[in-house]
Parts: structure tokens; C-alpha cells; sequence
């Protein structure tokens, strides 16, 4: 059996956090006159914000599945090394979907786009997002999949909107039972997904499944929470057994209810079932470091603080986590929506213990689950990160004696130290110097290369052949350098199969619009008469080379856990460009170099090294 790993968690929670004074200003006031009961339960459940996928005028915003594929969308961006067609299974829940048919889980599936594979719905109320994620976890240990995706979104907002009830009422200006006033104040908005794979994620920290448990008590209970009939009317076991959808909405069958009466066997059942996991061997007390447990309301914390203290087996409450009050009852989503933001909170550390609690009062089930940290921290691993060198330009030879070359390697000088200030904040430079470069960057960065690459060889020939003949030794040194340059290409080209690329995927890669942007400038540059200002080109491009990629290199090898022949075109190039500089330097040192020419030389160094710039800003933006 594989080991599972939780390598990413993402959210989606709608719109703006709203207060509890703007909850009626969107779910609205039923029959104009604001809720009585809301004080109690509010000051109850404690909740100060939550979110709603619904505006002012109750339209929604999100379709329930579609909150469900931005969370899902949220978690594979936190974990950029998994790619759409490695994902093998997908489990949603929800307690009520979009649609009565067909399944939540194929609606989650047709919004995110993702491709073919197994799914699987899982329908209930806080519970079924645990047992969306068992089902992942099993299919990953069995080695059914490799990647598995678990989620769970809900949207009750949209079932408590004033319009319904004051429909249901008619003219007889019936109040809405607390069973269901009683959900509007304490159920909100959101969507939280997991991914699940057989290894540890490469950055960041993962979470180990060691076991998940869910039990059902239905057999012992009377239905809790629920939706679709009426306790009082016998007659009809399900609003499908009213003459009409409109007798069964009018009759309130299809509210969404508590039976406020049994609500509070809930914790008893969920810390019996602690108990008894403790007593199986299962959960060590003393061994919990973070207790991250589902409960709808604040009240209830305080019941399962009672009972746990009776069986003498309290756990610390600061080792406690929720985000009940800030985020809301977000149910079956709000265990993935809490592990989110524990997981990102930058608190936890190797080898710690996580424990997961959701008890559930649909017809009462309990859902536990034991997690193990994977990995340093967050903030640990950027302190470790690799520390940036300090801009420093490439070295060039010059006269000292001779001002104009003088002060165009003062310039020049001053433009690079620009750029690799810069350079250093582009996103995918940014992440190889904070630990965090994928292999998918790295393809990325070779796909773009190469288009520059092959360029490269193309513009120095064409300005070489502008070059006046009574300057053919410099047209020698252009032609020398892009003779040097016109095969590089087939080095990266194996590189980038080294990493697992497809041959015919670099070959056939679009230009982005910084890299057309450059290589448009550097076309028309070179079809100039004597563009000896090209230098200042050559100044950043081989620079880089010079100062830079051993420097990524090496970086990308480490991070990657590669071997030299993996990025032998960026070693490589440490070492050819040096030589490429010596050309350089018979250029800036030839007797033809004026100060309209130095400065010609500066501007296109600064030109080029912007739009360089630019085309690592877009990599990606065909």
C-alpha cells in the first residue's frame, strides 16, 4: 500500500467577507421585517464574517460546481509540478448540488476542463467532504492512481433568500419555522480541494495521511438536519410524494432544516467516537500537536471542551484551530477551507501531529483523520533559500587612458547592474533564488531560449553583412560569433529532453510577446549600415551567459536534483561567453568607436535589456 500525501490545498470563498449586520442585506428580509432570532443564534455561534456567492439582489455569482473548480484550480497553482493528465480520480461533495441530476461530481469535472478520468459524487452534509477524501486517499494507496484530487463546495446562501419563504407563506404571513431560521444565521458560502499523490510534495510542505475513519450512526438516530420533507406530515415521506412541486415548496418540504431538538447529541456522538479511537490505539492525546475540528457553531466547541474534560482527556486549546468566526460554517468545504489556511499559516512543523474532527448531525455521523507534517515550513525553507548575489557587471577590458571607452563601460556597467536588479524580481527568476523552481519552469525557460537562440546566430550574420568593408575585421568578429552560435540550440534541445520534454514541443514553441518585441528590435538594428550599436546588445545577451548561467545552472541542478548533463547548454555557456566577451572587448577598444557611436552602443543596450525583460515577464503569453 502507497503512502499518501495531501501536497496541496486550495480555496475558494466568494466575494467579499461579509459582516453579520449585511447578512439580511443579501439573503434579505422576509416579508420586510428583519429575523428575531438572529441575535441569539448569532451571539451563539460567534461566526463575525462569512461569504456568499450571491449579491444584494439574491442573483447568484458562482454555480456551486464552479466554486468547486476554483478551489480545485487554487490547489494544482500551489503545486506546480502536477500536470491536468496525471490527475487520475476526482471525488466532490456537497450537501446540495446545482442540479437534482446528474451527479455534483460530473458537473465539478465538465468547469474545471480537466481530462478524462474516473469520478466519483459524494452527497451528504458536513461529512461528505471527508468522505470525498477518503475515497481519494484509498484510490492513491491502492495504486489505483498516482494523483487524486478530493473536493467539496457548498451554497446554501441561495436556499434561505427571502423571495422563498415569503412564496411559502402567501397570504397567510406564516413566520419561517427556527428549524430553518435557525440555518440562515449559521451556514455560509465556499469551496476548499485537496490533492493527494503517493510522494511528498518537492517544495513546501505536504500533510500524510495515516488514516482516515468515518462512522455512521443512522441506524441509532432520527433524521437532524435535512431537506425534502416534513417531520409532521407522515403521509408523505418525500417532497416527490406531494401532488405537486408547488404544494411541496409551498408546504416547506423543501427547506433546508435543523431539528434543533436532537442538534446537541452531535458532539456527544463525535467525542464517544474520539474516545473510542483512543482506546483502539489509534490517537495518542498527548501526541496531538493541532486539533483542527469542524463545528458549526461556538456553542458546540464549548460542548466537546465539557466532554472531553469528563473523560479526562483534555486536549490544550491553544493546540486548537479554526476559522469558523472569519470564514464561516462553509460545511462539507470546511475542513479543506481550515487545513488550507493551517497549512499555509507558516505555523507547522516537521514530524508534528495533525488531528481532524468533523461530526455531522444530518442523521449524525462522525469523520476523523490523522495527519503527519511533511517537510520544513514555509518560512524555514526561505531562510534557507539561496541568497541572491549582489549585482556585480560583467568585466571588460578597456583603456583607461582612451575617455570615450572609459566612459562607455561606465554606462554600459551601469545598465547591467539595472538589469540584474531587476532581473531578480521577473516571477521565474524570482522563484529559481527562492527555492521554489519546478521542472515545468524550467521547460519553460529552455522553450523560450531556444526561439532566442536560433535568432541569435541569424541578426549577428545579417549585421556583419552591413558592416562597411573597410572594417572587415570587426565583420569578422560578427561572423566568428555567429558561427559559434548557430548550433547551441541542439544542446538545449537535449537538455530539455534530458527533463522529460516532448522534442516536437520545443521545436514547434510560438514566440512570446517579448521575445517577438526583442527579436523584431534586434532584426531591425541589424539591417542598418554599420550597426556597430549592436555591442550593446551583445553586452546583455552574452553577459548573461558570462555572469549568469552557471550561476542558474547550478541553482536549477540543486533545486531539480539534476545532473550536469541536464543543463549542460546554461554550463556551456559560462564557459563560451567568456570567450565571446574577449570579441567584445576588440570592439569597444577599436579605433572606430566615437562618442556618437558609445552612446548609440549604451541605448541599445538599454533597449535590449528591457525587452529581455519582457520576454521572461511573458513567458508563456503567446
Amino acid at each position: 500500500m502507497n503512502p499518501v500525501y495531501m501536497t496541496s490545498i486550495g480555496k475558494f470563498l466568494p466575494g467579499p467577507p461579509i459582516g453579520n449586520e449585511e447578512m439580511e442585506d443579501y439573503l434579505g428580509k422576509i416579508g420586510g421585517k428583519g429575523s428575531k432570532s438572529k441575535r441569539r443564534i448569532l451571539e451563539q455561534n460567534q461566526i463575525r464574517y462569512r461569504h456568499y456567492a450571491m449579491d444584494k439582489e439574491q442573483k447568484s455569482q458562482y454555480t456551486n460546481a464552479e466554486m468547486a473548480s476554483l478551489a480545485i484550480r487554487d490547489a494544482l497553482e500551489r503545486n506546480e509540478s502536477i500536470a491536468d493528465n496525471a490527475i487520475g480520480f476526482l471525488a466532490a461533495a456537497t450537501t446540495q448540488g446545482d442540479l437534482l441530476v446528474p451527479g455534483f461530481a460530473s458537473m465539478v469535472h465538465a468547469e474545471t476542463r480537466l481530462p478524462v478520468m474516473e469520478i466519483a459524487t459524494h452527497h451528504g452534509v458536513c461529512a461528505s467532504g471527508m468522505h470525498a477524501l477518503k475515497n481519494a486517499y484509498l484510490h492513491v494507496q491502492s495504486g489505483e492512481h498516482e494523483t487524486a484530487v478530493s473536493c467539496a463546495s457548498e451554497f446554501p446562501s441561495r436556499a434561505f433568500k427571502h423571495t422563498r419563504f415569503e412564496a411559502q407563506a402567501g397570504n397567510n404571513d406564516r413566520p419561517v419555522p427556527f428549524d430553518t431560521d435557525f440555518l440562515r444565521f449559521m451556514l455560509s458560502d465556499g469551496a476548499g480541494a485537496a490533492v493527494l499523490q503517493n510522494k511528498p510534495s518537492l517544495k513546501g510542505q505536504s500533510l500524510r495521511i495515516e488514516w482516515i475513519d468515518n462512522q455512521s450512526y443512522a441506524n441509532k438516530y432520527d433524521v437532524c438536519m435535512y431537506a425534502g420533507f416534513n417531520k409532521e406530515r407522515e403521509e408523505a415521506a418525500s417532497w416527490l410524494d406531494y401532488s405537486s412541486i408547488h404544494e411541496a415548496a409551498d408546504d416547506g418540504a423543501v427547506n433546508l432544516k435543523q431539528d434543533i431538538r436532537l442538534v446537541n447529541e452531535m458532539p456527544k456522538v463525535g467525542v464517544n467516537r474520539f474516545f473510542e479511537l483512543v482506546e483502539e490505539g489509534r490517537i495518542n492525546p498527548a501526541a496531538i500537536d493541532w486539533m483542527v475540528c469542524h463545528y458549526s457553531s461556538h456553542f458546540f466547541r464549548e460542548e466537546i471542551f465539557r466532554l472531553l474534560q469528563l473523560g479526562g482527556m483534555t486536549i490544550p486549546e491553544e493546540k486548537w484551530f479554526t476559522n469558523l468566526y472569519t470564514k464561516g460554517n462553509t460545511g462539507a468545504a470546511s475542513i479543506y477551507i481550515m487545513l488550507e489556511e493551517l497549512l499555509h499559516s507558516g505555523q507547522l512543523s516537521e514530524g508534528e501531529q495533525v488531528l481532524c474532527m468533523v461530526p455531522e448531525s444530518g442523521r449524525f455521523q462522525t469523520s476523523f483523520m490523522l495527519l503527519t507534517v511533511v517537510g520544513s515550513s514555509p518560512a524555514a525553507q526561505e531562510n534557507a533559500a539561496f541568497v541572491e548575489r549582489q549585482p556585480a557587471a560583467p568585466h571588460l577590458e578597456y583603456n583607461e587612458a582612451d575617455a570615450i571607452q572609459a566612459q562607455l563601460v561606465r554606462q554600459l556597467v551601469q545598465v547591467w547592474i539595472d538589469f540584474e536588479q531587476k532581473l531578480a524580481k521577473v516571477p521565474i527568476i524570482h522563484k529559481l533564488y527562492s527555492n521554489q523552481f519546478t521542472v515545468d519552469d524550467y521547460k519553460a525557460l529552455m522553450e523560450n531560449i531556444r526561439q532566442q537562440v536560433i535568432d541569435g546566430s541569424q541578426w549577428i550574420a545579417r549585421a556583419a553583412s552591413y558592416i562597411a568593408i573597410e572594417h572587415i575585421d570587426l565583420r569578422s568578429t560578427f561572423i566568428a560569433h555567429a558561427r559559434d552560435e548557430h548550433r547551441d540550440f541542439q544542446i538545449l534541445e537535449r537538455n530539455y529532453i534530458a527533463v522529460g520534454g516532448d522534442l516536437a514541443t520545443i521545436q514547434s514553441g510560438e514566440k512570446n510577446i517579448g521575445s517577438e518585441a526583442l527579436s523584431a528590435y534586434l532584426f531591425q538594428r541589424a539591417s542598418r549600415d554599420n550597426p556597430y550599436d549592436l555591442i550593446g546588445a551583445m553586452w546583455i545577451i552574452e553577459g548573461l551567459g558570462c555572469r549568469m548561467a552557471r550561476y542558474w545552472g547550478e541553482m536549477i541542478r540543486d533545486q531539480l536534483a539534476l545532473t550536469d548533463e541536464q543543463v549542460s547548454f546554461l554550463l556551456y555557456h559560462s564557459d563560451s561567453d567568456e570567450k565571446h566577451f574577449e570579441r567584445l572587448e576588440t570592439v569597444v577598444q577599436h579605433p572606430m568607436l566615437t562618442a556618437e557611436i558609445a552612446s548609440r552602443i549604451v541605448k541599445t543596450a538599454k533597449t535590449t535589456a528591457r525587452l529581455y525583460l519582457l520576454q521572461l515577464e511573458e513567458l508563456g503569453n503567446v
